[in-house]
């Protein structure tokens, strides 16, 4: 079955197209743009680029699997908005996965790792991951100071994602190159059971965790002096 994968949690905008099979997952094509400022622009016709490198249509997508964050507010509803939109008008299943999930499964190499984004505001998202790549702890948001603190009395030996690169010297833990931004490949692997299975679809709702900076008014303003 061909899937659709995208992303757009972080500064890195992904589109992939993969093989979901009984056997495994295979990436047949895969682009990225690290640009945290035009994530609007650029997931639409990496989308087309990834269909038209495999010579895929829209109508050949079986799934569509969608980083669900933690990420900026207006970041990452371009992906969830173009997901939802895509397997709505195609009438194909959409299964969201935890953006940070993509980060720290891949890394796991048999002891506890600490995966983070960039959050901004001096902070950032982050989750701890077992030995196996399972989640621990998280997703949370704070700052790299405290959660440096959370990752010694959990004993996470390495720091891996673009937020950890970010804020290395605060906190003081090895690091691991790569992945630096949520993996396409790991995405469509943490939901192949779902795909292969046939589940329903899946609501695609975002992991802000927390509120947006623009708000609704709470008070009407008089317009006469």
């Amino acid at each position: 079955m061909l899937v659709l994968v995208v992303d757009s949690s972080t500064p890195a905008v992904t589109a992939a197209l993969v093989e979901v099979t009984a056997s495994g997952v295979t990436t047949r094509a895969y682009r990225r743009t690290v640009d945290a400022r035009a994530h609007g622009e650029l997931l639409a016709p990496q989308v087309d680029a990834v269909l038209a490198d495999t010579g895929s249509r829209p109508a050949g997508l079986g799934a569509i699997v969608a980083g669900l964050g933690p990420g900026p507010f207006t970041g990452l509803r371009v992906g969830l908005v173009t997901a939802a939109t895509m397997g709505q008008v195609l009438g194909v299943p959409t299964y969201g996965v935890c953006s940070l999930d993509a980060i720290g499964y891949p890394a796991a190499a048999g002891e506890p790792v600490l995966a983070a984004s960039d959050a901004r505001r001096r902070e950032i998202y982050w989750a701890v991951y077992d030995g196996a790549g399972q989640r621990l702890v998280g997703p949370e948001v704070g700052a790299p100071a405290a959660v440096a603190g959370r990752a010694r009395a959990l004993a996470v030996t390495a720091a891996v994602g673009d937020g950890a690169h970010r804020y290395a010297d605060t906190l003081g833990l090895p690091l691991r190159a790569e992945p630096r931004y949520p993996d396409a490949h790991a995405l469509a692997t943490l939901a192949a059971e779902r795909i292969r299975a046939g589940a329903p679809g899946e609501p695609l709702t975002p992991l802000y965790l927390r509120r947006p900076d623009a708000v609704a008014a709470t008070a009407r303003k008089p317009v006469l002096p």
